[in-house]
């Protein structure tokens, strides 16, 4: 069985995390899977959509993050949205477990991938937005768009 291509390979991500939340410090960070999971995750099938982090009693978890069934599987197959263990070293997980207990922070899965064949999950320390900083967020995102559009335009013409 030969080893799959070097690099990452995504798999899933969470648009809406960075839409709802400012990004203060990222991580990466292994899974504990079964082998009906990881194979589901193979098929690139699998959403972070409403997951979120936690510490509890010194370990991260990762919870609802929705990976289905494998199609194939028996009744060996795994809960689709069961609470996965995250894989970091002790002092990354002091750091988040201190940051979290102050308030007004959180920590929310990004990114679901393959790394070197590996299940890799980027996971954010990160302080919610307000409402404000979303319009704002979104309305930069725009003039930006208009602003390359226009480049393009005016380059074009120019040719």
């Amino acid at each position: 069985m030969s080893k799959q291509a070097n690099g990452e390979q995504l798999i899933a991500s969470n648009k809406r995390a960075r839409h709802d939340y400012h990004i203060l410090d990222t991580y990466e960070a292994g899974v504990v899977l079964t082998g009906s999971e990881v194979k589901s995750l193979r098929e690139g099938r699998a959403s972070l959509n409403e997951a979120f982090c936690f510490i509890e009693a010194g370990e991260a978890w990762l919870e609802h993050a929705y990976i289905p069934e494998y199609i194939n599987g028996t009744w060996t197959n795994h809960a689709p949205r069961r609470k996965r263990k995250l894989l970091l070293h002790r002092q990354q997980i002091d750091k988040l477990f201190s940051k979290t207990r102050d308030g007004g922070v959180t920590i929310v899965p990004l990114k679901i991938y393959f790394l070197d064949g590996r299940v890799k999950v980027e996971i954010a320390l990160a302080r919610g937005k307000r409402e404000y900083d979303k319009r704002q967020t979104l309305r930069e995102k725009q003039d930006k768009r208009e602003a390359e559009r226009a480049m393009r335009q005016r380059n074009r013409l120019g040719e």
